[in-house]
C-alpha cells in the first residue's frame, strides 16, 4: 500500500487534467481539419455565387439582356437566373456560419489547453514520487496495485469517451431523422405533383425541401460534433451531408411533367444518399455500444483483482 493517501489524490486529479488535455487536443486537431474542408468549399461557392451574380447583371442589363428581350424569353430567364443566385447565397452564407462555429470552437479549446498544458509535467513529477513511495514501502502488493490503479483510470477515461461518442451519435441520428422526414414529405408531394398535383403540390413541396435544406445545416453541425468525439475514440471520420441541389428551387418556377420527374429523381437520390449516412450513423453507434460493453467487462476484471489484493483470503 502507498504511504501517502494526500499523494494518490493529486495524481488522480493531475491524471484527469492531463486526459482532458489530450482530449481537448484531440478535438482541436479535428476541428482544424474541418476548418480546413469548410474553407476549401466555401471558396468553391464564393465563386459560384459570383458567377450567379454575374448572370444576373448580364440579363439585368447590357448586350445579353437586349438578345434576352429580342428572343422574348427575358423575363423567363432573369427569373431562373435570381432563384439560382438566391440559392447561391444560401450555400455560402451556411457554409460562413458553419465556418465561424467551428473558429469559435477551435479558440475555445486552445483557451482549455493553455489552463490544462502543465498537467502533464504535474503528473510526471507526482508519478515519480509515488514510486520512491512504493519502492520503500516494501509490500510486494503495493506495484502492482499501482499499476492497476492506473489501468482503472485509463478504462474510466476510455469508457466517458465512448459515451460521449454515443451521444454525439445519437443527436447526429436525430438530426439526420428530420431531414429524412422532411425529404420523405417532399417525395410524396413529388409523386403526386408528377400525377397532376399543380400549384398546391408545388407549394407544398418546395416548403418542405427549403426546410428540408434548412434541417441539413443542422445534421451537419451534429455530425461535426460527432465526427470530433470520434476522433477521440480513435476512428477518423469526416462525414458531410449531400448537397442540395439548386433546380430545386429553381424548378419550381418551370412546372412540366419533364420537370416533375426530374425533381422527384433527385429528391429520390438526395434521400437516398441521406439515408446511407444515417445508417453509417447507426453503425456506428452499434460498435460504440458493444466497444463500451467491452470496457466495462474489463474493468470488472480489473476491480475484482484490485479487491483481492486489497482482501486476501
Amino acid at each position: 500500500m502507498t504511504l501517502s493517501p494526500e499523494l494518490d489524490e493529486r495524481l488522480r486529479e493531475a491524471a484527469a487534467r492531463m486526459h482532458r488535455a489530450e482530449h481537448v487536443r484531440r478535438l482541436r486537431e479535428t476541428t482544424a481539419q474541418q476548418i480546413e474542408d469548410v474553407r476549401g468549399t466555401l471558396e468553391d461557392l464564393e465563386f459560384e455565387l459570383v458567377k450567379e451574380e454575374r448572370d444576373v447583371a448580364r440579363l439585368e442589363g447590357g448586350l445579353s439582356a437586349v438578345l434576352a428581350r429580342m428572343l422574348g424569353n427575358r423575363e423567363e430567364r432573369l427569373e431562373r437566373e435570381r432563384a439560382e443566385a438566391v440559392v447561391a447565397r444560401e450555400r455560402v452564407d451556411g457554409h460562413r456560419a458553419r465556418l465561424a462555429q467551428l473558429e469559435a470552437d477551435v479558440a475555445a479549446a486552445a483557451a482549455e489547453l493553455a489552463v490544462l498544458d502543465p498537467a502533464s509535467r504535474e503528473y510526471a513529477q507526482l508519478l515519480a514520487e509515488k514510486e520512491q513511495q512504493l519502492l520503500r514501502s516494501g509490500d510486494p502488493r503495493a506495484r502492482e496495485l499501482a499499476d492497476l490503479g492506473a489501468a482503472l483510470d485509463r478504462l474510466s477515461a476510455e469508457l466517458r469517451e465512448c459515451e460521449e461518442a454515443r451521444q454525439a451519435g445519437q443527436g447526429a441520428s436525430e438530426a439526420l431523422g428530420v431531414v429524412l422526414r422532411f425529404l420523405d414529405s417532399a417525395r410524396n408531394a413529388s409523386t403526386f405533383d408528377v400525377f397532376g398535383g399543380g400549384l398546391i403540390a408545388d407549394a407544398y413541396e418546395h416548403d418542405k425541401l427549403t426546410s428540408a435544406d434548412k434541417a441539413a445545416w443542422h445534421a451537419q453541425r451534429a455530425l461535426d460534433v460527432f465526427a470530433r468525439e470520434l476522433a477521440d475514440t480513435g476512428i477518423a471520420a469526416r462525414p458531410v451531408m449531400p448537397k442540395v441541389d439548386t433546380r430545386w428551387f429553381v424548378d419550381a418556377f418551370f412546372d412540366n411533367i419533364i420537370s416533375d420527374v426530374l425533381k422527384h429523381q433527385r429528391i429520390e437520390k438526395t434521400r437516398a444518399e441521406v439515408k446511407k449516412l444515417a445508417q453509417w450513423v447507426r453503425d456506428t453507434e452499434a460498435y460504440l455500444k458493444a466497444r463500451h460493453a467491452q470496457l466495462l467487462a474489463e474493468r470488472s476484471q480489473l476491480l475484482t483483482r484490485r479487491k483481492e489484493l486489497l482482501h486476501p483470503a
